[in-house]
């Protein structure tokens, strides 16, 4: 079964989630916000091990917390990010717009690709390039607990910013209008930021659907 950990985290409030195989205890993050530490110890009291980081796309707010998350000792995780986010990985995930800095982030280790499967424990989940909010935003679909993590494409009843560098409205658009409505309506969208919703709510009153 998928366990689901939602901690909100950093300057503006972004969602990051620490997730894991129940039966094999094997735990990933996604989008580790920031305070890697407070990640670390919510895995370590559910016994769970971090054995990867998936990122969503590389804004600051969403990346934060990756220095982090390496344990002393053992295996660093494997960080899982879209090719067309490395110059904005590389960059600090543009914190110096808003008069942040982050510590020195480490070489991404499996680049992101459309289509692509992730495995955690006995969990799959199917990546989706979404680009618009970023030029490699990726979002995780996991058809047997009906979840999808959609970073900042989509929020409840409304979308991702486009106006930072790289965004694309047209491209976002395009990215929700393919993406989203394409999975069940059950499915529960697992945002960046804000509550949780679903494919059918946001079809019903998300103007933009």
């Amino acid at each position: 079964m998928l366990k689901i950990v939602t901690l909100v985290l950093g300057p503006v409030q972004t969602n990051a989630y620490l997730i894991a195989d129940s039966e094999t205890r094997q735990a990933a993050v996604i989008d580790p916000a920031w305070d890697g530490d407070l990640l670390r110890n919510e895995a370590a009291a559910r016994g769970w091990t971090i054995e990867q980081i998936w990122i969503t796309h590389a804004h600051f707010d969403h990346i934060g917390g990756v220095p982090d998350l390496k344990p002393d000792p053992g295996p660093a995780p494997v960080i899982a990010l879209h090719p067309a986010e490395r110059p904005l990985w590389e960059a600090g995930g543009g914190a110096a717009l808003f008069g942040l800095s982050l510590p020195p982030l480490p070489v991404p280790d499996l680049a992101l690709a459309h289509g692509q499967t992730l495995r955690l424990g006995r969990q799959t989940f199917e990546v989706r390039h979404a680009p618009g909010h970023t030029p490699g935003l990726c979002i995780f679909y996991n058809a047997e607990a009906g979840v999808c993590f959609c970073g900042d494409l989509i929020f409840q009843q409304s979308v991702g910013r486009t106006d930072l560098p790289g965004g694309n409205w047209q491209a976002l658009l395009e990215s929700i209008r393919s993406q989203i409505p394409t999975l069940p309506d059950e499915t529960r969208l697992l945002s960046g930021h804000g509550d949780e919703t679903t494919v059918g709510e946001e079809k019903m009153f998300n103007p933009f659907l």
